[in-house]
């Protein structure tokens, strides 16, 4: 078994994450950035030996209430692990310490969105006890809406 580290960052290491995925061309990079200064993005980093594998967000702040409701229901966001560290149980640890965070936090629900081609991830969240509550498509695409009770 690895030694590994689950870590939240503040926006002086959010650049750092552009080792686990490609900053420069999502679109949402400066809405994410915006969050964390407004504290509405908590985000959490998966560290081997100081380098940045995974990260998991939780958003507590936004319009859409099958995602979140102010005090109830939290929004995972940005479940993302490097390529060359998957399938090795790394999203699921991250997204036991999202569940944890979420708990502490209050929270009595979490929400997320998934791909609906992304099968890994969908059998991860069901794992977990996550249920669809919606199928969605907007301009990237089909979607699930998943609920899990805390």
């Amino acid at each position: 078994m690895r030694e590994y580290t689950i870590e939240q960052i503040g926006i002086d290491e959010y650049g750092k994450c552009g080792n686990i995925w490609n900053m420069e061309t999502c679109p949402f990079t400066e809405k994410f950035r915006k969050q964390i200064i407004d504290g509405k993005r908590l985000v959490y980093i998966y560290k081997i030996g100081g380098e940045f594998i995974g990260e998991g967000d939780l958003v507590t702040g936004m319009d859409d209430r099958d995602y979140f409701i102010p005090g109830r229901r939290i929004y995972f966001s940005r479940l993302i692990v490097k390529k060359e560290y998957r399938n090795q149980g790394i999203g699921s640890d991250i997204l036991d310490h999202l569940l944890e965070q979420a708990k502490w936090l209050g929270y009595k629900e979490a929400a997320l969105g998934v791909d609906i081609s992304n099968s890994t991830a969908i059998h991860l969240y069901e794992k977990k006890d996550f249920r669809c509550i919606a199928e969605c498509e907007d301009e990237y695409g089909k979607f699930y809406k998943m609920l899990k009770l805390l």
